[in-house]
C-alpha cells in the first residue's frame, strides 16, 4: 500500500512551459500555473479558450478582442503572440513551477503551489527587467512573498529593489472569467499599466 506521501507526490504537476524570454526583455508578466492540458488551444501561456489574456491584449494594443483569436477554429494565433511579445520585449513565465490541484481544475483558489518558481534565477536571465506584471492575486501573492514586499492593491504596483535595481511590481487583474470585472474594465486596467511602463 502507497503512503500517503507517496499519494501526494503523484498528483503533483511540473510546469510544462519553458520562460518566454525575447531579447533585450524589460517586463516579466507572471501568472500562475496553465490549466490541465485538455483545455488548451495552442503551445503557449493562457492557452485556454475560455481565458480572456490574449483578447484583453488585442483591445489594449489595436482596439480589437479579436486580433490574436481564430474564432472559428476556437484558438489563438501563437505565432502572432510570439511575435507581438517579442517585439514588445516581453517575457511570460508562472508563478509555480510545481503544484497540487486540490480541485482538479484550473482554478488559483484550489491551487497549492509546492515549488514557486525561482524568480531570483528566472530574473538573470532579464537583466534589464524593469517590471513583474502579475496577472491574479496568487501570482501576485507568491511573488511578493518571495521579494518580502506588501501585496499591492488591482491595478496598482509596489516598488522594490532586486540586486540594487528598481522593479516595479504590478498586480493586475486575473483574465479568467471566473474573476468578475467586464472585459473592457480589465482591457482599461491593463491599458493603463502598459502606458505607464511606455509599451502603448
Amino acid at each position: 500500500m502507497k503512503q500517503k506521501s507517496e499519494i501526494t507526490r503523484l498528483n503533483i504537476e511540473t510546469h510544462p512551459l519553458a520562460p518566454f524570454i525575447p531579447e533585450g526583455a524589460s517586463v516579466l508578466m507572471l501568472g500562475s500555473f496553465p490549466p490541465k492540458r485538455e483545455k488548451w488551444s495552442m503551445e503557449f501561456y493562457y492557452p485556454n479558450w475560455q481565458n480572456d489574456m490574449w483578447r484583453i491584449f488585442g483591445l489594449v494594443f489595436f482596439n480589437d478582442k479579436e486580433f490574436f483569436v481564430e474564432p472559428v477554429a476556437k484558438r489563438f494565433r501563437e505565432n502572432a503572440i510570439r511575435e507581438f511579445l517579442s517585439e514588445k520585449k516581453i517575457a511570460i513565465s508562472d508563478t509555480a513551477q510545481e503544484v497540487i490541484r486540490l480541485q482538479d481544475n484550473a482554478s488559483d483558489k484550489y491551487l497549492d503551489i509546492v515549488t514557486p518558481v525561482n524568480l531570483f534565477r528566472l530574473l538573470q536571465q532579464i537583466p534589464m527587467c524593469r517590471a513583474i506584471i502579475t496577472t491574479g492575486q496568487k501570482a501576485c501573492e507568491t511573488v511578493a512573498g518571495i521579494l518580502n514586499v506588501a501585496v499591492p492593491k488591482v491595478g496598482t504596483s509596489v516598488s522594490c529593489h532586486i540586486d540594487k535595481q528598481q522593479i516595479s511590481l504590478y498586480r493586475m487583474p486575473s483574465s479568467s472569467r471566473a474573476y468578475p470585472l467586464a472585459l473592457d474594465k480589465k482591457a482599461a486596467a491593463y491599458r493603463q499599466m502598459f502606458t505607464e511602463l511606455n509599451l502603448c
